[in-house]
Order: structure tokens, then C-alpha cells, then sequence
């Protein structure tokens, strides 16, 4: 067994990682940090080029936008939302499906709403077009032509606009790429126009690796371009008419800056291009030390964020909380994703509800609230009140993961949190927008508690790099606000104890923060000194004792695998249920599903079980799950692949009699007549039966030239054989033939594990052994008999198929050096079992070939193993 990457010294307790996992930890963070990284300079960028700007002017241009350039730039945002809908309409068309509009509007604007303001467009909008097409019908292939063409037309559509407009209008000569602008602008011009005269000059497919691509008419590809463009042009009419009206060199001018510092925010790998953007679009209105416009520029930018942003993904989010609830009500077949979905929702919200409380606690209260407060309210409840609503700012933060994590402590914490934040919103400032906001969410999320069903501790909670990423990005943008807001005054150390109704804003702005940033390290504390599990350590005859009874109250016949004693074992804390797991390499794999017939405790085993494996750096794998488990792993995330079926036979209806059972019947008949008989002994007997059970063993091992398997197979291990009833075969007072029995309390499922025969016993041995075993099994009451799982069974290599599914097929049919696949399921097939499906829990991403070699290595007992039988 590889000892797991993170690795705890007994001596001083200190954490190790080895070097050999250097270079994987520094890759997963390689990504997060670049973000945090970037928007660190972009804010830094951001603060030189706005120095001479303040808050109050920023604030002044907002509130004096007339009411009809507000309109404009709401009806601007609407049609080019409605614009969006056509990237998915002709989607549709290039794959010759149809949808009716308001389905297709509603999936467009939803998923373009989230991705345009949480940006990894790619990402974000695949997997929601991903999860509403497959409800209407759409193959997994189809929809990946639909997210390829709609992500091509949106990056057309922009490097046209681009070129064209570099082309056209020149760049200010003070911007670093106004001397390449024409070059630039050509090269940018020629994508589109190459994807245009592509698709009539070359007809046949490309292909790369296994991938076949169609290029597009000269008709689709114009629409692709045009629709594009006309999306940028119509996000950049919004902004333009937010615009202060000092800027009027013309629309074109602004839409050259516009659209590079559209692509510059789009590459800088920072959640919608968060102050990448409004820095770019800074230096390229030359408001660098021009505090009269760099004042109004950014004013425009933050109702731009709210009118584009801000408001569509409230709608959305609005929408699926509204769909949701109609799909409760009618009973939907749509309401289960839904559900699914919703703690990942209120998720999301809680985390923009904590941002809003740091934001307004980073900035200065309206002087007519404050003046009202003042007259009303003590100075020391108004002081408090603002501490206290930036550190449930940060503890929403922090909470919201919980709720992803359906934790049921953090629904209670985050419905209190928000009430109490609302109640303090509106005594530090009279911000009833704030107000409402937290209330409205606390309203939506109360009637929603059954959703967050986990009674895990908080601070077992794991934070992926994509959350602390996030948090820390709202923080850092908290200190930005807070130097803006209050550059003008002078720093001293006094400042921390000042305390007035007008002229305390930055002290209370810097104790906020401080407050806020306590929170969350004294949480961070708490996490980090939490009892942690690190080592994968086989079970003792005590956890053992433990799990033998659950063992026995299992229907699945493989819950015996974990007497084995090869697999570690994790009980949830009252002990009802357990999972058998061991580690290969990154791979934290487990045999099969959850035991136990508590069917909370085994859905809250799946998510400890993941946790820790995200504590460790490894990746959490679930190995021959069935069918009737496979909700509990798509609702921590996990991709299914189908690994093989299992071959169960029906013992009510199973006999000799018929034709198609002649050839058994014979065998069955004619063994018997040469003395063979069937033995079961109990568990108890087994002990003395061993050394005559280790001949036939090797016997069977030195003929077959194989080495012993062992995680989802048994091996010859004395102790493990001592656990379990035994099957023998004698003829006469010899030992021929033996297998180990599962039999559990409720009589649902028998099967075997080791089984083993002497290479000079009777020909067709094990037929007599299983079909002897079945009729035994059957007079005992049991109701089916498992004959085991057939890798690879069931799948098929079609054009359409997965990758997967093809390889699979190939293997199974071609892969017989390694494997007899096609002849052990031939085998298992001539008992007439009805076959079930089996399937592998698996994380997204690229890490599936090193996750099946992985598990390939456990079960062969090393690499070595998967090569040489």
C-alpha cells in the first residue's frame, strides 16, 4: 500500500509532503493563485490610476444619472440578452434539433446571467446548458456541439468587433498597443473571416485525435459572427450611455477600449474581470491623474456592473427558485435536479450577501442617514453595529460553503446571520437596501431546511481552492474599498480610537475590517486544529467486530469483502454504517457502496468520505457502485462511468429442468455419480480444514500461473478464510474443490469469493460447485445468488459513445492477454442471471486514466500485476 501524500510525523505532529507531490500541489495552485494574483495588480493598478478620484464623487455621478440614460442602458442590457438566445437558436439548428423559443430563451438567459458575472463562461454555461438540455432530450455529444458552437460564436463575434474596430479607429498614442493597433486589428479581422471561407473551401471533416469536426456553411458561419457582434456591440451600447459626456470622441473610439479591455479581463483569468477591466478602461480614457474624470469613468463602470451584471443574475436566480417551486408543486420530473441544485443557489447568494456586508462596511454611510441615526440612536449601538455586520459579512462567507455541503448547523447559523444582518444594515446606516436583500434571501432559504439534511461539524468542513479563492477575493476587495473610500485621510494610530457619528467612517471602516478578518482566522484556526485522519491503516479486530454486524444486515453480498482485512475501514460517528477504502497513488478508492441500512448515515459517509480525501490532496473514487446508489454520488459531484455488469441469478425460478439447462444437468449428474458431494461448513470449522485448503490453493495457483488479487477479490489469507462459511467439494475423502461463502442474516443475496480447484479434479468441477451451491442457497431461503461482475460487460463501441464506453467496448473485446473479459461472462451467462449494471465514482477533470490504473493496481496487487497475470 503507497503511504498517502500527506503524512504526519508521531514524534512532533507536524504535517509533511513529500517532494515527489510537490509539483501536483503546485499545480492545483498554480491556477487560484494566478487569479488572486492578478486581481491583487489589477486593484493596485487600479488604485495609481484613480488617486486623485474619491468616493464622494463616484457616489455623486451614480446618483445624479438621469432616469432615461438608466432606461437606456436597462433596455440595452435586455436586448442583449435577447441577442444571447440566438447563440443557442442556431446551436439548436446546426444539429438539426428544435426547441420552442421560450425553453431555448430561458436556458440562454440563465446560464449566460451566471457566467457573465461569475466568468470561466466555458465552464460555467456548459454545465448549466449541460443539465437543462439533458432534461429535453439532447445526447451528452449534442450537447457539447452546442456549447462549442455557442462559446465560438461569442469569441468571433468579439475578435470581429476587435479587428474592425482597430482597424478603423485608431488607438489613443499614449496606450502601449496603439502602435501595432492596424497590425493587431488586421490579425484579429482575419480569424473570422478564415472561420467564414473555411467552411465553403474545405468540405471534408478535420480531425484531431478523436475528434471530428464539421467546419460550418458559409451561412452558419456568418450567423455565428454576426450574432457575436452584435451581443459585443449591445454590451458596449450599455456602458456607453453610462458614460460621462465629457467622452464624446464617438462610439467608435469607446469601443475600441471597450472591447481590448473586454478581452484583457477575459484572459486574466479573474472572476469577470474584476477590476481588470475598470483599470484598462481607466488608462484608455487617459483618467490617470484626472480625478474630474477618472471619478465619473468609474461611476459609470459600477452601474454598468449592477445593470449588466448584477441584475440579470438576480433575475435568474429569481427564475430557477420560481421554477423549482413550480416543479414541487406539479410534481415535475425537472423538480429532483432542481432540488439538487438549490443548496448550490443559496449557496451562491449567501456568498454575495456576505460580500455586500464587507463592501458596506469598507465604505461610507449616506450624511442624511447618519444625520437621522444621530438623533435616534446612541453612538456606541451605531459603532457596534458596524463591527458586528463585517464579521457576519465574513461569516456568510465562510457559512456558505457549509450550505453547499447541505450542512444542517450551517442553514440554522446562516438564516440567524442574515436576520441579525439585516437588523444591524439598518442600524449602522439606515441601509435598507442591504436590508432587504439579506431578508429576502432569509425568506427564500427558511422553507428549505430538509434540503440541508448533514449534521457534520463545521469545521470538518474542507474549503476547495476555487472557495478560498473567493473568499480572499472579496477581502482584498474589501481593503481596496476601504484605502478608495477614505485616501484622504491620514493614517495614525489614534485613528482606531475615534469614535463620532460624522467623522468616524474610517475608523469604523478599519475596525470593521480587522473584525472581519478575526473571524475568519479564528475560523481558519479552528479548521486546521481539528482532528485529522491521514493514514490508510488496515482495519483491527475490533473495528472488525464492528462491522460484522452491518455485514450480515447488508443485501449486497460484497459488503463481505471488508473481512478481508486489506481495506481500511470509516464508520460514521454512531457507527451505522462504513465504508471499506484503500489508497493508490492520488486515489482514495472504495469497494463498492456504503454499508449499512441507515440511509442517512451512508449519504453523510459519501461526504466525509470526500472531505477527507480533499484534506489529503487525493481523489475520492467509488468503485462497483450500483445502480440503486448512484443519486448519493452525483450530489457530491462525481462523474459515473459504467466499469461492467454483475451477474445475479434468480433462486426461485433457478433449476435443472428444461433443455436449455441439459448440458448442466448432465455435468451435475454425472459428477455426482462419480462421487463428488457438496459440503457447507460454518465459519467455526474452518480452522482445522486449512492446511488441506492451502494445497488445493496452490495446486490451483502453480496451474493457472497467476499471483493472488486482492481489494475487490479475496486472497488465501487464514485469517480472512477463518471469518466466513466454506463450501467444500469431496470426492470421497479428498479435497477438490472449495469456495468461501457470503451469506448474510437476511437471506437476500449468497455468493462466493476464493474459489478454488485441483487441476487434476473432474472436468466441469466448478459448474457442480455453483449449480450445488444455488439449490443449497435456494432450499435456505436466499433469494438471489451473485455470480459476480463481469468488467467491461455492456459496453458498446457506437459512433455517439462516450470515449469511455468505446474503450471499454475494445478492450473487453480485444483484451484477452490481460483478462479473460469475453470468457467469464460467457461463463457466468449460462446460468441465466439477470445482468445489473456497476459503475465507478469518479472526480471530473483529466485524472481518469490515472484513477483507473490506480485501481487496477489495487486489485492486481501492483502495476506490475495489471501486465503479468
Amino acid at each position: 500500500m503507497e503511504q498517502q501524500e500527506v503524512e504526519r510525523s508521531p514524534e512532533t505532529g507536524s504535517i509533511h509532503v513529500p517532494t515527489r507531490h510537490m509539483v501536483p500541489l503546485l499545480r492545483r495552485l498554480g491556477g487560484p493563485l494566478l487569479s488572486i494574483t492578478m486581481l491583487c495588480l489589477a486593484l493596485w493598478a487600479l488604485h495609481l490610476l484613480a488617486h486623485e478620484a474619491n468616493y464622494h464623487q463616484v457616489r455623486s455621478y451614480v446618483h445624479h444619472l438621469s432616469h432615461g440614460r438608466l432606461l437606456s442602458a436597462a433596455l440595452l442590457t435586455v436586448a442583449g440578452y435577447g441577442v444571447m438566445t440566438l447563440y443557442d437558436r442556431f446551436a439548436l439548428a446546426s444539429i438539426g434539433k428544435s426547441l420552442p423559443w421560450r425553453k431555448v430563451g430561458l436556458i440562454s438567459f440563465i446560464s449566460y446571467a451566471f457566467s457573465n458575472a461569475v466568468g470561466m463562461s466555458l465552464l460555467v454555461s456548459g454545465s448549466i446548458r449541460y443539465r437543462f438540455y439533458i432534461q429535453h432530450g439532447l445526447s451528452t455529444a449534442e450537447i457539447a456541439r452546442v456549447v462549442l458552437f455557442c462559446t465560438g460564436s461569442f469569441w468571433l463575434g468579439l475578435l470581429a468587433v476587435t479587428g474592425v474596430t482597430l482597424l478603423c479607429v485608431p488607438l489613443p498614442p499614449d496606450l502601449p498597443l496603439a502602435t501595432f493597433s492596424l497590425y493587431l486589428g488586421g490579425l484579429l479581422t482575419l480569424l473570422p473571416l478564415a472561420w467564414l471561407v473555411a467552411g465553403s473551401v474545405w468540405r471534408r471533416p478535420l480531425k484531431l485525435w478523436r475528434w471530428r469536426m464539421s467546419l460550418p456553411p458559409f451561412g452558419t458561419a456568418l450567423r455565428q459572427v454576426v450574432v457575436g457582434a452584435l451581443d459585443w456591440g449591445l454590451a458596449a451600447g450599455v456602458l456607453y450611455v453610462l458614460m460621462p459626456e465629457q467622452l464624446a470622441n464617438g462610439f467608435g473610439h469607446f469601443l475600441a477600449i471597450f472591447v481590448i479591455a473586454q478581452i484583457i479581463g477575459l484572459v486574466s483569468h479573474v472572476p469577470g474581470g474584476l477590476g481588470v477591466f475598470e483599470a484598462v478602461m481607466l488608462a484608455g480614457f487617459g483618467a490617470t491623474g484626472n480625478g474630474a474624470l477618472a471619478a465619473p469613468i468609474l461611476g459609470a463602470l459600477a452601474a454598468f456592473r449592477v445593470i449588466y451584471y448584477l441584475l440579470p443574475l438576480c433575475a435568474a436566480t429569481v427564475l430557477v427558485l420560481q421554477r423549482e417551486a413550480w416543479g414541487l408543486r406539479r410534481q415535475s420530473l425537472l423538480s429532483p435536479w432542481f432540488t439538487g441544485l438549490l443548496p448550490s443557489f443559496f449557496a451562491g447568494l449567501t456568498l454575495v450577501s456576505g460580500a455586500v456586508l464587507l463592501f458596506s462596511g469598507a465604505t461610507r454611510a449616506l450624511p442624511l442617514r447618519m444625520a437621522i441615526l444621530s438623533e435616534v440612536l446612541p453612538l456606541s449601538v451605531l459603532e457596534v453595529s458596524h463591527l458586528l455586520a463585517s464579521v457576519i459579512g465574513m461569516l456568510l462567507l465562510i457559512l456558505a460553503r457549509g450550505l453547499q455541503r447541505r450542512l444542517d448547523a450551517a442553514y440554522v447559523l446562516t438564516l440567524i446571520l442574515l436576520l441579525a444582518g439585516a437588523v444591524f444594515s439598518l442600524l449602522k446606516g439606515i441601509d435598507y437596501e442591504e436590508a432587504a436583500l439579506l431578508t429576502l434571501l432569509a425568506m427564500a432559504l427558511a422553507p428549505a431546511h430538509r434540503l440541508f439534511y448533514r449534521r457534520a461539524s463545521l469545521f470538518s468542513t474542507t474549503f476547495s481552492l476555487g472557495w478560498i479563492v473567493a473568499i480572499v477575493a472579496v477581502f482584498v476587495c474589501a481593503i481596496w474599498l476601504v484605502m478608495f473610500s477614505y485616501k484622504h485621510v491620514d493614517y495614525s494610530a489614534d485613528l482606531w480610537w475615534e469614535f463620532s457619528f460624522h467623522q468616524g467612517g474610517a475608523p469604523r471602516a478599519l475596525r470593521a475590517l480587522v473584525g472581519s478578518a478575526a473571524a475568519g482566522l479564528l475560523f481558519a484556526l479552528g479548521s486546521l486544529i481539528r482532528p485529522v485522519r491521514l493514514r490508510c491503516e488496515p482495519p483491527s479486530e475490533a473495528e472488525l467486530a464492528q462491522a460484522l454486524p452491518l455485514i450480515r444486515r447488508a443485501d449486497s453480498a460484497q459488503a463481505h469483502l471488508a473481512l478481508m482485512g486489506d481495506k481500511a475501514l470509516l464508520f460514521d460517528d454512531e457507527h451505522k454504517a462504513f465504508v471499506m477504502y484503500d489508497i493508490e497513488g492520488r486515489s482514495w478508492v472504495t469497494m463498492g457502496d456504503p454499508v449499512g441500512v441507515d440511509e442517512e448515515a451512508r449519504r453523510e459517509l459519501v461526504w466525509t468520505f470526500m472531505e477527507q480525501c480533499e484534506r489529503a490532496g487525493g481523489w475520492p473514487v467509488f468503485y462497483q457502485v450500483s445502480p440503486a446508489n448512484l443519486d448519493l454520488y452525483l450530489e457530491v459531484g462525481l462523474a459515473l462511468l459504467k466499469v461492467g455488469e454483475e451477474a445475479r441469478v434468480r433462486l426461485a425460478t433457478f433449476s435443472l429442468d428444461g433443455k436449455s439447462r441439459k448440458v448442466l444437468r448432465n455435468t451435475v449428474n454425472r459428477l455426482s455419480r462419480d462421487g463428488l458431494r457438496l459440503e457447507v461448513v460454518p465459519a467455526e470449522a474452518v480452522a482445522p480444514l486449512l492446511p488441506r485448503l492451502r494445497e488445493v490453493s496452490d495446486a490451483w495457483l502453480r496451474d493457472k500461473r497467476v499471483r493472488e488479487k486482492r481489494f475487490s477479490l479475496g486472497a488465501f489469507d487464514p485469517a480472512y478464510l477463518m471469518r466466513t462459511p466454506m463450501a467444500l467439494v469431496w470426492q470421497g475423502e479428498r479435497l477438490v474443490a472449495f469456495a468461501n461463502l457470503f451469506l448474510g442474516d437476511t437471506r437476500q443475496e449468497a455468493s462466493v469469493d476464493l474459489m478454488r480447484h485441483l487441476p487434476d479434479g473432474p472436468a466441469g468441477i466448478m459448474d457442480y460447485l455453483f449449480v450445488e451451491l444455488m439449490l443449497w442457497a435456494r432450499d435456505q431461503g436466499y433469494q438471489w445468488f451473485n455470480l459476480g461482475m463481469a468488467p467491461l460487460a455492456g459496453l458498446h463501441s457506437r459512433r455517439q459513445s462516450p470515449l469511455w464506453n468505446r474503450f471499454g467496448a475494445l478492450v473487453f473485446g480485444r483484451g484477452e492477454r490481460f483478462y479473460n473479459f469475453r470468457g467469464l461472462q460467457r461463463y457466468k451467462d449460462k446460468f441465466d442471471p439477470e445482468w445489473e449494471s456497476r459503475y465507478i465514482a469518479v472526480p471530473r477533470g483529466i485524472a481518469l486514466p490515472l484513477i483507473l490504473a490506480n485501481v487496477a493496481s489495487l486489485i492486481s496487487g501492483g502495476l506490475s500485476g495489471v501486465v503479468w497475470r
